[in-house]
């Protein structure tokens, strides 16, 4: 791809050699990484003139040819790395979360991620000379974070923001490709790419465990596909499962024929032919339990942004009722407090002002066990859901409630003990608690 001016000669025999470059840096990938053989198919290398670099703009990876052969010159395994590097963010799915409160330290935490990737994979064919350096600088890093995934990495530089020196350093060593295009994605292609992308992952993790069998150094690759492939719920579309029928006073419009009402206004004065229908059942949140986790794991302050993101999330639509009956447990080993919310001002009230306490150990069965007293007593009338906001790790009661339970946490962690399948996992990302408070 040019400027629109005819390529000279010269141009023409650069563009031709970078896409010899990279159908080698492919092939080389093809042959060493067989299970990477639909991720390659998926994304296809293009030239652009004058680019500076290189990108992915969805299926495509733009690069300048000069930029390539620059690099190549510099290191004859410079093209391998940069086309593995741009296919890991495409399999990791890490140009599609470009809308990151603090995209800088996104930018850094994603490379960082792909590059210990390619570094633990021991890859001959894919190695720099840069490697030795760029290792050092990453078990650093992974002394301080533990697994090394774009979204833990990501985490940490939000809390532990990067000096200047060590984000100059992280770029020159890890840095192959520019993120630019990433958040310039038309939003009627970005989901169907998305989708794309994804079924790849997931046929990339069922052929990694064919090829990862007495191998080691798969751990890495493994861990950021479990990261791209998990499921995202939508923590407000969830909320929905917590709706009960309930009489909303209001117009029935699918009843009521205005013509007849206003006729009757205007030939008899205030005396209208037939009454509006004031009564219809509509879908409203009445009962539902909300029990926060008060162990010493989880702060205060996290405790109280999910609330609000809660509370924001129900008051924004239109199923919440004016009178509520809602009951907020909060728990570690035992209930220590149960608060009951009956208005939407008892609820910014508590918000504003309830204290948490406990801060013990965590074991989910008591509050399960209150919540069975509570019905027992008639406390509610219809209870659909208990929302328990917790970092998961306890112990899990074993019989299923007769309503439905959300158990939402902060992070995905592969330690953290399998929940019960009647339940459902939400993973809520600490920033989107920030972006609500």
């Amino acid at each position: 791809m040019t400027d629109g001016r005819k390529p000279s000669e010269r141009q023409k025999q650069i563009e031709k050699l970078a896409a010899q470059v990279f159908a080698l840096a492919q092939d080389a990938v093809l042959i060493h990484l067989r299970f990477l053989d639909v991720a390659v198919s998926g994304l296809k290398p293009r030239a652009r003139q004058n680019l500076g670099g290189a990108c992915i703009e969805g299926t495509i990876l733009w690069y300048d040819p000069v930029y390539v052969l620059l690099g190549y010159q510099e290191d004859s395994k410079f093209a391998v790395r940069l086309y593995l590097h741009a296919l890991l963010h495409c399999i990791f799915s890490h140009s599609f979360q470009a809308d990151k409160l603090d995209i800088d330290a996104w930018d850094l935490a994603v490379d960082v991620a792909v590059e210990k990737t390619i570094q633990d994979l021991s890859l001959p064919f894919a190695a720099m000379r840069s490697d030795t350096e760029a290792r050092g600088v990453l078990l650093q890093l992974q002394d301080e974070i533990g697994q090394l995934t774009a979204e833990r990495v990501y985490r940490y530089f939000r809390i532990n923001p990067p000096s200047s020196h060590r984000q100059q350093t992280i770029r020159r060593l890890f840095f192959k490709d520019m993120h630019a295009l990433w958040r310039q994605q038309k939003t009627e292609t970005l989901e169907v790419t998305q989708e794309m992308w994804k079924k790849i992952s997931e046929r990339v993790k069922a052929d990694l465990k064919s090829f990862s069998t007495g191998q080691t150094g798969a751990e890495s690759l493994q861990n950021n596909l479990a990261e791209a492939t998990r499921d995202r719920y939508d923590y407000g579309e969830l909320l929905r499962r917590f709706t009960v029928m309930g009489e909303h006073v209001q117009v029935n419009d699918d009843e009521f024929d205005y013509i007849y009402y206003t006729y009757g206004l205007a030939r008899y004065g205030n005396m209208p032919l037939i009454e509006p229908l004031e009564y219809r059942d509509s879908k409203k949140i009445r009962d539902f339990v909300i029990v926060l986790d008060t162990s010493a794991s989880c702060r205060g302050e996290l405790v109280r942004a999910f609330l609000k993101k809660t509370y924001s999330i129900l008051k924004s639509s239109e199923h919440f009722f004016a009178q509520v009956n809602v009951h907020i447990l909060q728990c570690d080993n035992e209930v220590r407090n149960d608060t009951k919310i009956s208005t939407q001002e008892d609820f910014e009230r508590f918000i504003k002002e309830g204290k948490l306490t406990g801060f013990g150990s965590t074991d989910f069965r008591p509050a399960f066990s209150y919540v069975d007293r509570l019905l027992m007593d008639g406390e509610f009338e219809n209870l659909k859901g208990l929302i328990y906001f917790t970092d998961g790790y306890g112990i899990y009661p074993e019989r299923m409630p007769e309503y439905d339970v959300i158990f939402a946490f902060l992070e995905d962690d592969d330690n953290q003990p399998q929940i019960p399948s009647w339940a459902i996992r939400v993973v809520l990302e600490e920033e989107q608690l920030e972006v609500d408070a």
